[in-house]
């Protein structure tokens, strides 16, 4: 029988690490045939292009070029042009992944027209609906046919929101089979500190709530501020962050110096300010640093996966697994709290961690076991 026609989306950053490991596990396997489709909600290099590279995935075979806008307008534009692509195609699945607003658009895009979906990254719950990824979180797994799970908290989320029990698979994390297949090239690059460097702290901050008003930009600033009294802090900014960052009247300290790489030997109380930055790149300095502060949900997993101290700077994370298990703690804007854990940090007084089940470079084996006898010969 013929193959079975999957599209398989990607549209910003986080996408990319958690849909390669599928591309290449359904390339390996002659049930399937994979085109891929590329929103566009992140479009430039720094947050596209370079992934794709990086990451050995395929030229996409269709690109939306939706770009920015508020999130309806965003949105309904994904809906619109990647609905003409379904009817393109007549594809027998869709796959979408993570939480972002091209993941909700595609889902119901193709639910609308009675395609079958597959999550992946399903359950996962912050129960805050400030965050507009938690109300595509709900949508997404609302509308999908086969739900991906990472860790037993998802697991449960589900259950306990009424999805049928063969709905589920338990697979794994698909974006640590990413860091598992690179994990030997994590030298930073050729700028940036390297295993023998001094301490250094590594942050990323993109949330709105910390970053799309002065007040809270500020805030974070002064977590940095204190953070590089003990260490040199990297700043690898998002493009809207680091446009914050410019608008801030009045502008920020003397301790904040914007540079285009990470440099070898940053200076103690350093703030350096770096722009987007390639996926293998980051994972390095991520890599060698003593902690990593953060409000992004990627990050916490990567650093547990990897033995590395974060702090996460939100009140809540879909993700518990890295704080029960991992070497995760949420701190919010605590700047106290923040300063005493970092101490505690550079002491190495930081809590004993392990990586969740079935984080093992094997997440994506399982899903396309998973989608081949679910659906594959057109079996659904």
């Amino acid at each position: 029988m013929a193959p079975t026609v999957v599209l398989s989306v990607v549209g910003a950053r986080p996408n990319f690490m958690k849909m390669a490991p599928l591309l290449r596990a359904m390339d390996d396997d002659p049930a399937f045939r994979s085109r891929l489709v590329h929103t566009g909600q992140h479009y430039d290099d720094a947050m596209s292009a370079v992934f794709l590279r990086q990451l050995g995935m395929p030229q996409p075979d269709f690109s939306l070029q939706v770009g920015s806008g508020s999130h309806a307008v965003q949105t309904a534009e994904t809906m619109k042009r990647f609905e003409a692509v379904c009817l393109e195609v007549d594809p027998d699945l869709v796959v979408v992944a993570g939480d972002v607003n091209s993941t909700l658009a595609c889902a119901l895009t193709a639910a609308k027209l009675e395609i079958p979906v597959a999550h992946v990254e399903s359950g996962l719950r912050s129960f805050d609906r400030s965050m507009p990824e938690e109300i595509n979180r709900i949508v997404t797994d609302s509308v999908a046919d086969l739900l991906f799970t990472t860790e037993e908290s998802a697991n449960r989320n589900l259950r306990r929101e009424g999805v049928a029990e063969e709905k589920i698979r338990y697979v794994g994390n698909t974006m640590i089979d990413s860091l598992v297949r690179f994990r030997d090239a994590l030298d930073g690059g050729a700028t940036a500190p390297g295993p023998d460097a001094p301490p250094y702290f590594l942050a990323t901050v993109h949330r709105p709530a910390n970053v799309d008003t002065p007040e809270a930009l500020t805030r974070v600033l002064g977590i940095l501020e204190a953070a590089s009294d003990l260490a040199p802090v990297l700043f690898v900014t998002h493009p809207r962050t680091l446009a914050r960052l410019r608008q801030l009247d009045p502008p920020p300290g003397p301790r904040l110096v914007e540079t285009t790489t990470a440099v070898r030997d940053p200076r103690p109380g350093s703030i350096s300010v770096l722009p987007p930055t390639p996926y293998l790149e980051f994972l390095g300095l991520m890599a060698h640093s003593t902690a990593v502060l953060t409000d992004s949900g990627g990050v916490q997993e990567e650093t547990t996966f990897l033995g590395i101290p974060c702090l996460t700077l939100r009140p809540n994370t879909e993700r518990p697994s890295t704080v029960e298990l991992g070497t995760n703690e949420l701190v919010g804007l605590d700047r106290d709290r923040i300063a005493a854990a970092l101490c505690s940090i550079v002491r190495g007084a930081w809590k004993t961690a392990s990586v969740p089940p079935l984080w093992d470079g094997r997440a994506a084996e399982r899903a396309v076991a998973a989608l081949r006898a679910t659906f594959a010969n057109g079996v659904g």
